[in-house]
């Protein structure tokens, strides 16, 4: 294990947010992560887990304390129907070892170099969960280190052994905001999306299935956004399809692309898509899997050049993470464009996975008092999410930048039910302290 000189560390994840560690341990065994945190206990240290730093909301940038890096966790084997993978294997790496073994992991976050660690703490999802559904759905079982030194292995299906009330869950396809408890809900789905605040992930046996069959993937694009909206509500019962995207007209044209909207999908089999609204002629469709994967980078280039934009006016970006009911997928939609062409016309982008109904908004504070304007819409626009039958977070988690939003998405005694589990297992509030809870 190694460790650094005991000088405070900043440290800070993709979304620019910055923490600070007074020590950084980088355990290579599970047993070591087990005595780091029974050691923390016991000196009532605070403790963040970190890994590949490439989450959106502050979850893994310490509040002082340890910080433990998961990175050097890097087992990975492959049998058949199942992965056995530390926290610091890299989400590609998994992708690419079942690919190679004839098999397939369908969790696909955007970011492909996050760890898995990472993408079970925050039940990360992307665009193929149209079809498959988030991390949740693909883990097996989980080996935890808890703060009292134990390491126990929770596998699907073992039950909560204490009482739990039933809170408010939102009609969604994804959730990534609190725990969503349930009586009698399965003890892994608590650890899962639970951003480090209860154990930490050692180990994870994740889901394998066998490889998909011939996939078209495209780039589909209109003349108008209701025209793209029409054809979301069109294609959604389609068979075979794995993912819609959605990509708007500021975005295209950030990426040099002249046309109102577009579609980005992937469809495996025979299924035929109605075309009808769309401009067929201009559209871009592939069969191959390189061609796939350009259209993949296509997309992951305009997170990119959105987190460049940014850089340059010097504010953090302000963004949103919320999902609706596929029903409510239209009024969401019109919310935004109303309130933001009035607050912020000409200075936002909206890109993402509207097949679930969850389309992520990004918006370019120019000075201070647009950057804090900014943030006051996307608070109101977060009530609106939530009135809608939403969730305020849809894969990335809260974090540390969100804890206010909780409060929007659950009622005062819900959110204290979610303290009382804290508590269970971290009953002096050391992991993750300031993640998803803004105080005790």
């Amino acid at each position: 294990m190694s460790a650094s000189a005991k000088t405070p560390v900043e440290l800070t994840d993709a979304s620019g947010y910055l923490g600070h560690a007074d020590q950084i341990f980088a355990p290579d065994q599970e047993s070591e992560v087990a005595d780091l945190l029974q050691q923390a206990s016991e000196k009532k240290i605070p403790v963040t887990a970190t890994g590949a730093l490439t989450g959106l909301a502050g979850g893994a940038s310490p509040d002082g304390g340890w910080a433990i890096s998961l990175s050097r966790l890097r087992k990975l084997e492959i049998s058949k129907g199942c992965a056995r993978a530390g926290p610091g294997v890299l989400l590609r790496e998994v992708q690419a070892a079942a690919t190679n073994s004839g098999q397939f992991y369908a969790p696909d976050p955007t970011e492909n170099t996050s760890s898995i660690g990472g993408n079970i703490a925050a039940n990360a999802s992307g665009s193929r969960s149209f079809r498959y559904g988030a991390t949740r759905r693909h883990v097996l079982s989980v080996n935890v280190a808890f703060l009292d030194g134990s390491i126990g292995t929770i596998r699907r299906g073992e039950k909560v052994d204490f009482e739990v009330p039933a809170i408010s869950l939102p009609r969604t396809t994804k959730l990534s905001a609190g725990y969503p408890l349930q009586p009698g809900m399965d003890l892994i789905d608590l650890i899962i999306g639970s951003e480090g605040t209860l154990g930490l992930v050692t180990e994870a046996e994740l889901n394998l299935l066998p490889a998909p069959g011939d996939r078209l993937g495209g780039v589909v694009f209109f003349a108008s956004e209701d025209a793209a909206l029409d054809a979301v509500d069109l294609w959604r019962p389609t068979p075979g399809l794995n993912m819609i995207e959605y990509i708007d007209e500021a975005s295209l044209k950030m990426m040099d692309v002249a046309h109102k909207a577009a579609l980005m999908i992937e469809i495996e089999g025979d299924a035929d898509l109605d075309l009808s609204g769309a401009l067929e002629s201009d559209s871009w469709f592939a069969m191959s899997a390189s061609d796939r994967e350009r259209f993949r980078l296509f997309r992951h280039g305009l997170a990119e050049k959105v987190n460049a934009y940014i850089r340059r006016t010097g504010y953090t970006k302000i963004g949103t993470d919320y999902a609706v009911p596929l029903d409510r997928n239209r009024d969401m939609m019109a919310a935004y464009r109303k309130m933001l062409d009035r607050e912020m016309p000409g200075k936002y982008v909206i890109y993402g996975h509207i097949g679930d109904a969850h389309v992520h908004v990004n918006a370019f504070p120019e000075s201070q008092a647009e950057h804090d304007r900014g943030k006051e819409i996307m608070t109101e626009l977060a009530r609106v999410a939530v009135s809608l039958g939403g969730t305020v977070g849809a894969e990335h988690g809260l974090g540390k930048r969100k804890t206010h939003l909780l409060e929007i998405q659950y009622p005062p005694n819900q959110i204290e039910a979610m303290k009382n589990v804290k508590r269970r297992f971290d009953p002096d509030w050391l992991l993750g302290r300031g993640t998803l809870f803004a105080c005790q």
